[in-house]
C-alpha cells in the first residue's frame, strides 16, 4: 500500500529544494524516463548514477525514478512493446508478462523481445519525461509563490538563470 503522508513529505521537500525550478525539474525528468525503462530493479541505481553523471538534483533524480511503480509497469511494458514493433514495421502483438517479474525473466524478455521493448519504452519515456518536466518546474514555481521569500527567490533564479548563491 502507498503511503500518502510518505509522498506528501516526499513532494514538499522537493517543492521546497534550494535550487533552480528548472533543476529540480530536469532532474525529477530524467528520472521518469528512466522509470520507464525494462531495466527492472535496478532504476534507483540508474537515477542515481545519471544525477552523478549529468549533475541532477540527487533527491529529484531518485523520486522520478519512481513513478512507474509495480501498479503500473505491467500496462507500460506492455504498451511499449506494442509501440515498439509498430515503429519496427511489424503488427502489434500481446506481450505476454508472468505474475512474477524475475531477474531471470527480465533477461529472457530483453533477449527475446528487447529491441521493440527498448524502443517503445525510450519513446513513452521520452514524452513522460517531458510532461513530468513541464508539470514539476509549474507546481514548484506555484509552491513557492506561498511564499513570499521563496517567491522572490525563485523569480531572481528565473532571471538569472541559475542557482542563486546564498
Amino acid at each position: 500500500m502507498i503511503n500518502k503522508e510518505l509522498w506528501k513529505k516526499r513532494f514538499k521537500e522537493i517543492l521546497s529544494l534550494d535550487s533552480h525550478p528548472g533543476h529540480i525539474s530536469a532532474g525529477f525528468a530524467v528520472g521518469v524516463f528512466i522509470s520507464f525503462t525494462p531495466f527492472f530493479g535496478i532504476h534507483s541505481l540508474l537515477a542515481i548514477a545519471a544525477a552523478f553523471v549529468f549533475r541532477l538534483n540527487k533527491i529529484t533524480c531518485l523520486t522520478g525514478s519512481w513513478v512507474n511503480n509495480p501498479l503500473t509497469v505491467v500496462p507500460i511494458l506492455g504498451l511499449s512493446y506494442k509501440l515498439g514493433r509498430v515503429l519496427r514495421g511489424r503488427s502489434p502483438q500481446e506481450l505476454h508478462i508472468k505474475h512474477e517479474l524475475t531477474w531471470q525473466y527480465g533477461l529472457e524478455l530483453l533477449d527475446k523481445k528487447g529491441s521493440s521493448l527498448l524502443l517503445g519504452s525510450s519513446i513513452i519515456g521520452f514524452f513522460a519525461a517531458l510532461v513530468a518536466y513541464f508539470l514539476c518546474y509549474w507546481l514548484v514555481v506555484k509552491f513557492r509563490r506561498k511564499n513570499e521569500a521563496m517567491a522572490e527567490m525563485t523569480q531572481e533564479m528565473e532571471d538569472v538563470g541559475e542557482d542563486i548563491e546564498l
